[in-house]
């Protein structure tokens, strides 16, 4: 629960609520995580002592349950070396090499990473220490600073909400501000893991701001030229399945992601015909 007060509590909440009513009713629990699990120990690790690392410290990743709906889609072989971003109030990426998880942006919490709707992403840790220290803030304050007053709320200080910013940001600067930022730490990111994978062969965009924001893929891959990806602007803007030009040499797709579906599939598993 210390772990994931975001999320656990009302997980458990509905669990042990079905427990009290139908007691004899089996449950599964797919944990978002699982995914990360197979990652190199490279990639978990945090730089702190290992006495945290034994504790459970370390960096979890999340959207897992995405991650594996894209995989088992379009299938490790053709993915080969992957960059998929799950983009949606929560984001995050994960560098995938067929269909093995190899790196993700998220951490220990799924506060990690580059901003998101109202979540910072990553933070200097000085930042911390310092709001602490001389701003007035208490652990409390800090929660709630990094989990709902930060992202593309926090920068624009109108909405969370992508699609509203993209309306804004002509005649406000903030919501200009917000999307710019969201943009930079994407690409900043894509080219992070595609390093880490050695090259990049696809790059996905999934989750509601990946699927459904035309503007947003296109900026981020603006800058991307380099690791040879190059979007056809008509395909974009229809939100083809692949969106990438002819001549790209790093095939770009977008891929709705249906999590339901996996969780239903592990829970066969598990519980059998």
């Amino acid at each position: 629960m210390p772990f994931a007060p975001l999320h656990l509590p009302a997980a458990l909440t509905g669990i042990e609520a079905v427990s009290a009513r139908f007691g004899d009713v089996p449950q599964v629990a797919c944990f978002d995580t699982a995914f990360h699990r197979r990652m190199p120990e490279v990639s978990q690790r945090l730089p702190l002592p290992h006495l945290l690392w034994a504790k459970g410290i370390r960096r979890y990743g999340f959207h897992g349950l995405s991650y594996e709906y894209v995989v088992a889609t379009v299938g490790a072989a053709m993915l080969g070396r992957a960059v998929i971003a799950h983009l949606g109030n929560g984001a995050s990426m994960a560098a995938v090499r067929d269909g093995r998880p190899i790196d993700t942006t998220m951490g220990f919490t799924p506060s990690g990473g580059f901003m998101m709707g109202t979540r910072s992403g990553d933070l200097d840790p000085g930042v911390l220490v310092h709001l602490l220290a001389h701003e007035g803030y208490d652990v409390a304050a800090l929660e709630r600073l990094v989990d709902y007053e930060a992202g593309l709320l926090g920068v624009s200080g109108i909405s969370a909400d992508m699609k509203v910013l993209l309306a804004a940001r002509a005649r406000e600067p903030a919501a200009a501000d917000a999307v710019e930022l969201f943009c930079h730490q994407l690409r900043k990111h894509v080219g992070a893991l595609a390093a880490v994978l050695g090259g990049i062969d696809t790059l996905v965009f999934t989750g509601g701001i990946g699927e459904h924001s035309a503007p947003v893929r296109w900026e981020v891959c603006s800058g991307l030229a380099h690791l040879g990806i190059r979007l056809d602007p008509e395909r974009n803007a229809r939100h083809g399945a692949i969106i990438s030009a002819d001549d790209s040499a790093c095939t770009v797709r977008v891929i709705p992601t249906d999590e339901d579906l996996m969780i239903a599939r592990h829970t066969r598993t598990v519980l059998g015909p």
